[in-house]
């Protein structure tokens, strides 16, 4: 949104709180920033405080086998979508209908009694519908005008491969497509229209909340790790687990995306280790198996250990002028990977990318 070029758009696959977004808007005005940029498809749909409030009751139930989700409501919007039951941005436009689904649709959610009011829910999206009026658009028109106008169109869609509904860690994962095959669905457009699949992993392994980890590191390592790297999570805050680079969800990661080559960031973090590791393999009762037992009871991990590096790296622009261990990591990550490395960033800010 800071860049005054930039036309941004929300797409037909993603579930948005509808206050969160208007105070983000808000926000952005109070700054200067012209937010009519902003679009949303009307195949959006619309995460509703009964959605929070079922999230919040599911978790609870869930007691030590919670998944660890926000409590946003994303993952009970995603399930009204599935079932049929969502509201989505182009209902907004009749007030009449929307009045009558919200209603139904809050008489549907198992909720205690008193936990929403009904007619604050419905007065309150109504004000939202009319300050939102603007910002709604045909969103396969729209993405195809500017794809067919020849605009250049960066997609980001949020999470990590893993936790794709269908091909993640199930069932602790998030509730929509996150590969790079989501990108096309969440936006009507087809795979043709892609040029190329960038891959961005860590130099190490993280984690927010519950699921399998094999490389996990649970000693003082994992703590350096999270120190030196910030690993705290963006949304909720919550400490991320940590451990070494695992090779196997990596190789998992390039195929399930087709990924035609990668970027590896924040290398800098493993400056200091003495030794540093990748998990190279995964073995189940003796037997070499791949990323899709990476929660199977007595599974052991295969670890190849190389030697670190002390020396600051921030300064560095090629990966050429790297200290050699450090050039025999990224080495051996790319061999492991199987695809190019175009790029590892050695420090926070965006200049700091070596290649």
């Amino acid at each position: 949104m800071l860049h005054r070029h930039v036309e941004l758009f929300i797409g037909g696959g993603t579930v948005v709180n509808l206050e969160t977004l208007l105070a983000e808007l808000d926000a952005l005005t109070a700054i200067g920033v012209d937010t009519k940029r902003v679009k949303i498809s009307d195949r959006a749909h619309i995460v509703f405080p009964y959605h929070v409030v079922s999230e919040r009751a599911s978790e609870h139930a869930r007691g030590a086998q919670a998944i660890g989700t926000t409590g946003r409501g994303i993952g009970p919007a995603y399930v009204d979508r599935v079932a049929r039951t969502g509201i989505r941005f182009v209902d907004l436009a009749d007030e009449t209908s929307l009045t009558a689904k919200i209603r139904e649709r809050l008489a549907r959610h198992p909720l205690d009694a008193g936990d929403i009011d009904g007619d604050d829910l419905v007065a309150q999206t109504l004000r939202a519908s009319k300050r939102l009026a603007a910002h709604v658009v045909d969103g396969v028109a729209y993405i195809h005008e500017r794809l067919a106008s020849g605009k250049r169109v960066l997609l980001e869609g949020a999470q990590g491969a893993l936790l794709d509904v269908g091909y993640g860690t199930y069932p602790y994962v998030t509730s929509s497509h996150t590969i790079a095959g989501g990108a096309c669905t969440g936006l009507g457009i087809g795979p043709t229209a892609i040029g190329r699949v960038v891959g961005v992993a860590k130099a190490y392994c993280t984690r927010v909340g519950a699921g399998p980890f094999p490389s996990e590191l649970h000693d003082e390592r994992g703590e350096r790790l999270r120190r030196q790297g910030a690993e705290f999570g963006t949304v909720t805050g919550r400490p991320r687990r940590c451990g070494w680079f695992d090779a196997v969800a990596g190789r998992y990661s390039v195929a399930i995306n087709g990924l035609t080559s990668a970027v590896l960031t924040k290398l800098d973090v493993l400056t200091g280790f003495e030794r540093v590791g990748i998990v190279t393999g995964y073995r189940l009762h003796g037997k070499s198996v791949g990323f899709t037992r990476a929660d199977a009871s007595g599974l052991e991990i295969e670890v190849e250990t190389l030697p670190g590096w002390s020396e600051p790296i921030e300064a560095c622009r090629r990966i050429a002028d790297l200290p050699a261990p450090a050039r025999a990591y990224v080495a051996r990550v790319e061999q492991l990977l199987g695809v190019a490395l175009d790029l590892v960033s050695v420090g926070r800010e965006r200049t700091q990318l070596a290649q």
